[in-house]
């Protein structure tokens, strides 16, 4: 599969709609999931953290999307760690060290494109989106599937092998199943 990676921006935001589906990919959460307390995102529901979400495409890039025959079929959420404040308040990613990092936290993939390396390709463009931007320094969360398959829905932090894949090293494993893993980027 051959998959074309662009920002998501306002003019693309119907495409994002249509992967998300009308129930916001998992439980309505819109990618808000790490950006807003969880008592927000409940309150928010789905049509709220819709409109955060389009508050925060209609003022920057949160993440990529991948297409296929002009179709959307895929998504990563890429952005400065700061923009993701649940990762500070978990105990199993809150922050390593004081080092400036941007985050990949969240992919979503349509079910017909998955198990074709579109989340490959997105996780590629995500490094490369970030350090178009200046990051010198991405941090990813995935789950690590070694000890077992894992649900769908507990795959879109991304896997460890795929993080791996693309020259991430873990760094720091505060949870059987969840290292958090850098790379370090030349800033374009």
């Amino acid at each position: 599969m051959t998959v074309d990676i662009r920002p998501l921006t306002p003019d693309r935001w119907d495409d994002f709609e249509a992967l998300f589906g009308p129930d916001g990919a998992v439980y309505g959460c819109w990618c808000m999931y790490l950006r807003l307390p969880l008592r927000e995102l409940d309150a928010n529901g789905n049509a709220g953290n819709r409109r955060a979400m389009r508050q925060i495409v209609d003022d920057r890039v949160p993440g990529l999307l991948a297409y296929e025959d002009g179709r959307a079929v895929g998504w990563v959420s890429v952005a400065p760690r700061e923009e993701f404040g649940r990762l500070n308040r978990s105990r199993i990613t809150r922050r390593v060290d004081d080092q400036p990092a941007w985050g990949i936290t969240c992919f979503s993939i349509d079910p017909a494109a998955r198990g074709h390396g579109v989340a490959t390709a997105l996780l590629d463009a995500a490094v490369g989106h970030a350090a178009d931007r200046g990051a010198t320094l991405i941090e990813g969360y995935p789950v690590d599937t070694s000890a077992g398959p894992i649900s769908e829905g507990a795959a879109f932090h991304g896997t460890a092998a795929m993080f791996a894949a693309a020259g991430f090293e873990e760094v720091l494993r505060r949870n059987d199943s969840r290292p958090i893993m850098r790379r370090h980027v030349v800033a374009s």
